[in-house]
């Protein structure tokens, strides 16, 4: 149960960090629609949303809000990190 606060629908993940990830949820035809989506509906810039997504696949809550999404994006990053 929440307090009542902005903090969206999942026991504290924000309003925003929900958009986040479903943005992310979507497939998209290239890059450039993806980046106009994240200035548009979100109204911050590609670097910032990456930012915030980076962190969001490290937090339990996006985990419990959305684990399919979480869990392919930390297979990506494993495997981009695993190649470095």
């Amino acid at each position: 149960m929440t307090d009542g606060s902005d903090e969206g629908t999942t026991r504290g993940l924000s309003a925003r960090d929900e958009a986040v990830l479903a943005v992310e949820r979507r497939s998209w035809p290239g890059p450039g629609a993806k980046e106009r989506a994240i200035r548009e509906q979100l109204g911050i810039s590609p670097t910032r949303y990456y930012q915030l997504l980076n962190a969001l696949l490290d937090d339990p809550r996006a985990l419990e809000h959305d684990p399919v999404t979480v869990n392919r994006l930390r297979r990506v990053r494993d495997a981009r990190r695993a190649r470095r």
